[in-house]
């Protein structure tokens, strides 16, 4: 009786997981309408992410102005803002670089080219 029912089990389990596997179909090409729609919430989410950038850069603003004015009515002079330089990206498709040409790095890399 176990082995019965073991076995439909494992019947069972097969019969879903072949149908899992089963090639789906791709859906269909978008209609005129729906491009356009699709069109529509693109210029409505970029719309969207300018106006939120707008706020972001407003808020920040009115901080600045905020801790500038509570430092004046302190006494304590504006520290100046400090430029921040963008971090470079390394080139693509390029072999990482040694740690720095050293000793180390040359064994390293000798040892990685002996395996």
């Amino acid at each position: 009786m176990k082995t019965a029912l073991t076995l439909a089990a494992c019947g069972i389990a097969l019969a879903v997981s072949a149908t899992a596997w089963a090639k789906i179909p791709p859906p269909p090409p978008p209609t005129e309408a729906q491009k356009a729609a699709a069109d529509a919430k693109k210029e409505k989410d970029k719309e969207a992410a300018d106006k939120a950038k707008a706020d972001e850069t407003a808020s920040q603003d009115r901080a600045v102005k905020n801790f500038q004015d509570n430092m004046r009515k302190k006494g304590k002079p504006i520290p100046k803002p400090v430029p921040v330089v963008a971090v470079s990206t390394p080139p693509a498709g390029g072999k990482a670089a040694p740690e720095g040409n050293t000793k180390k790095a040359e064994e390293k890399a000798k040892a990685g080219a002996k395996k």
